[in-house]
C-alpha cells in the first residue's frame, strides 16, 4: 500500500479535481471531514469520481484496512482565510503536514511562496531519511510563487505576464479565484458593513494601481459562470478586463513526479 497526501490551499481544488480524472492508478480517494470541502465535494461528484470523506482521526483506523497493494490519496483542503496572517498559514501548513506524516509515504503541497512563508518547507521536513517525502510546488527552477504563478506555467512565464502588464497593473483570477474573491476579501464573513469592506479594498487597490483584471483561462471548466464572476468583480471596482492563458503542467509535472518518488521508495 502507498499513500501519498495532498495540502491544499481550497483555491487549487479545481487542478486536483482534474488530475484526479486523469489519474486512473488511485485505488481510493479519502477527503479530510472539514468545512472547506463542500465544493470540492460537488466537484468530484460531476466528475464522477469516487471518494469517502473520514474525520481526521479516524484516517489510520480506514488505512489499516486497505489492501497491501492499493494506491491511496489522501486530501486535506486548508481554510482560504489563512492567507490573511502569512504567519498562521505557517504554522497550520506546518502542523498538518506532521499531523499527516505517520500514516503518509509522501505529503504534496498545492501551496506556493505564498508572501514567501513556505520558501524552505521542504528543507524544514527533509524526511527522505525517515518515511515520508514532502514537496511543494516548482516549476523547473524553483518553487512558484502562488497559485497565479502555478497556474500560468511557473515563475518566469509569471513574471513576462507581470512586465507586460506593468503600465496597467492588473489582478490575476483563476477560475477558483473568481469564484472565492469575496471570501479572500473577507466581504462577508467579517464585516457588519459590505458597503464600506468595499470602499476600503478599492482604496487599496487603487494604491497599488490596479485597473485591470485578467482572466486566466485555465482550460478548466468546474467552476460555473466564470466570466460572470470576473465581471462582478470588475463593474464593482470600475476594471477592465482581459484573457491570458493557464494550463495544469506545474500541477502535473508535481504529482506525478512525487508518485514516482513514492512508488520507487515502496517498491
Amino acid at each position: 500500500m502507498s499513500v501519498m497526501s495532498i495540502v491544499s490551499c481550497k483555491i487549487m481544488q479545481d487542478e486536483i479535481v482534474w488530475l484526479f480524472v486523469n489519474d486512473s492508478e488511485i485505488n481510493k480517494i479519502i477527503i479530510v471531514e472539514n468545512n472547506n470541502i463542500s465544493e470540492f465535494r460537488a466537484k468530484l461528484n460531476d466528475q464522477h469520481v469516487s471518494h469517502e470523506v473520514v474525520p481526521f482521526e479516524k484516517i489510520p483506523d480506514i488505512l489499516e484496512k486497505v489492501n497491501e497493494y492499493e494506491s491511496i490519496v489522501v486530501v486535506n483542503i486548508m481554510e482560504l482565510g489563512l492567507h490573511a496572517v502569512p504567519k498562521v498559514l505557517k504554522s497550520e501548513v506546518y502542523q498538518t503536514i506532521e499531523e499527516m506524516i505517520p500514516f503518509s509515504d509522501g505529503i504534496l503541497l498545492f501551496y506556493g511562496l505564498c508572501g514567501n512563508v513556505l520558501g524552505k518547507v521542504e528543507e524544514d521536513f527533509c524526511l527522505e531519511k525517515a518515511d515520508c517525502i514532502v514537496r511543494i510546488l516548482r516549476d523547473d527552477e524553483r518553487i512558484v510563487d502562488d497559485c497565479i504563478g502555478a497556474t500560468v506555467g511557473g515563475g518566469a512565464n509569471y513574471l513576462k505576464l507581470l512586465k507586460a502588464h506593468s503600465k496597467e497593473p492588473a489582478f490575476f483570477f483563476t477560475p477558483m479565484y473568481a469564484s472565492s474573491w469575496r471570501e479572500i476579501l473577507n466581504i462577508d464573513k467579517y464585516s457588519p458593513d459590505p458597503e464600506k469592506a468595499f470602499k476600503m479594498a478599492k482604496k487599496v487597490n487603487d494604491m497599488a494601481g490596479y485597473s485591470r483584471v485578467a482572466k486566466v483561462n485555465t482550460g478548466l471548466t468546474y467552476v460555473k459562470d466564470i466570466d460572470a464572476k470576473i465581471d462582478e468583480y470588475a463593474n464593482l471596482f470600475g476594471y477592465s478586463t482581459f484573457e491570458v492563458s493557464g494550463n495544469q503542467h506545474i500541477f502535473e509535472k508535481c504529482y506525478f513526479s512525487i508518485k514516482d518518488e513514492i512508488k520507487n521508495k515502496t517498491m
